[in-house]
């Protein structure tokens, strides 16, 4: 096995050079996240926010309803622009902050959207000398968009309480994607009564073409990336299954060919959304990185069997119609910038790491993954890890059993009282040299990263996902 063609061997421009185009797309969606924030601000103070805010009572309390109905709104539309998947922001960001961007601005939104709702009720309250709950009810049924505005803040409480750890772990994944999706929903259905009747919506020509054209864009935005463009590869790939097999004990790997693909960039690292045309429910997509180098005509992936989703794979057939979104990520060979690579991964995180192995151009000896499972019988990819370790001289280092219950809890119970930054300078021995992949469960990635700091390896040269959605 040899390093895929379209992987240019690494040298110290090509790395710079790419982490250059990386910086200036994080970059640009930090100036898109924060210049509409600041917009916002402005408009507030322009419209006689602060005297408001200073004016005590009625006005203090109405003069923080606008501003915090402002900013809920924003976020809400900068998070239907998130759940878009725009380039800008899957790569500006990658996959791990986008999953965190999405869940702060979910809960900020959601938080000051409540707040806003209190504030302007108990403002104008105050204002009338009438009981809240009559005002409340007074704004429902008297202004306009109203009973739409509390359709869809119903639709975003929803949404959110799905979201919280503790109950999504509850939930299939099929369900609570479902019920993700209407977010988009509850964003339209708020925010037209602020674009009809609010006064910092409308106060200025300014106010009104910001809000309406960040509206129009974020519609236009999940029509587009979300639906077109994924339709439009689909159609041109004309990608099928062509191969499933077993992986593992309880794994599966499915291999789909279709025309020119390489032209859709993807790199090892990377996942897709994939919805395969089997019968019902083949809307629902799920995400699944590639477990192999893409080629020209060839994407795989690998999973392990633990839930409706990933069992449908096993019941796949050749043939069968894929539909993709992506590629998506970020965890990929162009963030590197040393010459050694030390990959680290758990369960299912183990295949983008195989990928980029086979991906990425480096010596004998200069690659070392550590693979970490709870049985031999349930490791994914071993046997392509087998070819890598025979042609390529990577060292490949299995790790089994039980966490352990002292000592670096990412490593098993027959390591326990290590310490895991040792055990990570003892295989890498000089941390400048090498670009740290981590990939697996939050938890478990989370002690990883821990020793991965503590062994001195820099922050520049650490690339981790989390194997999650």
């Amino acid at each position: 096995m040899v390093a895929s063609p379209h992987a240019p061997a690494f040298t110290a421009p090509r790395a710079q050079n790419a982490l250059r185009r990386l910086e200036a797309w994080r970059l640009g969606a930090v100036i898109v996240v924060w210049s509409t924030s600041l917009f916002v601000v402005a408009l507030w103070v322009g419209g006689g926010g602060v005297d408001a805010l200073l004016g005590g009572g009625a006005e203090t309390l109405n003069a923080l309803g606008r501003l915090t109905g402002l900013v809920s709104s924003n976020l809400l539309l900068l998070l239907v622009l998130l759940m878009a998947r725009i380039p800008l922001f899957e790569r500006g960001f990658g996959k791990d902050g986008m999953t965190r961007m999405h869940r702060l601005t979910g809960f900020w939104s959601f938080a000051l959207m409540l707040a806003h709702l209190a504030l302007q009720t108990l403002g104008y309250a105050v204002a009338a000398g009438v009981d809240p709950i009559a005002q409340f009810v007074g704004f429902v049924v008297d202004y306009p968009g109203m009973l739409l505005a509390l359709a869809g803040t119903v639709l975003v409480v929803l949404v959110t309480l799905t979201s919280i750890r503790r109950t999504r772990r509850r939930l299939r994944y099929e369900s609570w994607h479902l019920l993700h999706l209407y977010a988009y929903l509850g964003a339209g259905l708020a925010l037209p009564h602020q674009l009809w009747t609010g006064a910092d919506f409308t106060a200025s020509t300014a106010a009104t073409w910001y809000w309406w054209g960040l509206w129009i864009a974020a519609a236009i935005a999940v029509v587009v990336y979300r639906v077109i463009v994924p339709l439009a590869r689909s159609s041109r790939l004309r990608l099928r299954v062509s191969e499933v097999s077993p992986d593992g004990s309880d794994g599966v790997t499915v291999r789909m060919r279709g025309g020119a693909v390489h032209r859709l960039g993807a790199r090892p690292g990377q996942f897709f959304v994939w919805r395969f045309l089997d019968g019902p429910g083949w809307t629902r997509g799920h995400p699944f990185s590639l477990s192999a180098a893409p080629t020209r005509d060839e994407l795989t992936i690998s999973a392990r069997v633990v839930g409706d989703g990933t069992e449908r794979l096993t019941a796949l057939t050749p043939g069968t119609r894929v539909l993709i979104e992506g590629p998506y990520g970020a965890m990929t060979g162009e963030r590197r910038s040393g010459r050694r690579m030390l990959l680290i991964g758990a369960g299912a995180g183990v295949a983008p790491l195989v990928a980029l192995l086979e991906g990425e151009q480096y010596g004998p000896g200069e690659a070392t993954i550590i693979t970490r499972d709870s049985t031999p019988a349930v490791a994914l990819r071993t046997e392509a890890l087998a070819v890598l370790e025979r042609e390529r001289g990577v060292r490949h280092v299995a790790l089994f059993g039980a966490r352990a219950r002292s000592g670096a809890a990412w490593l098993p119970d027959s390591h326990a009282g290590w310490n895991g930054a040792d055990a990570l300078r003892f295989l890498a021995a000089d941390p400048l040299d090498y670009d740290v992949y981590v990939c697996g469960p939050p938890q478990w990635m989370a002690a990883v990263l821990r020793d991965v700091r503590a062994a001195g390896f820099p922050s520049s040269q650490v690339h981790h996902e989390s194997f999650t959605v």
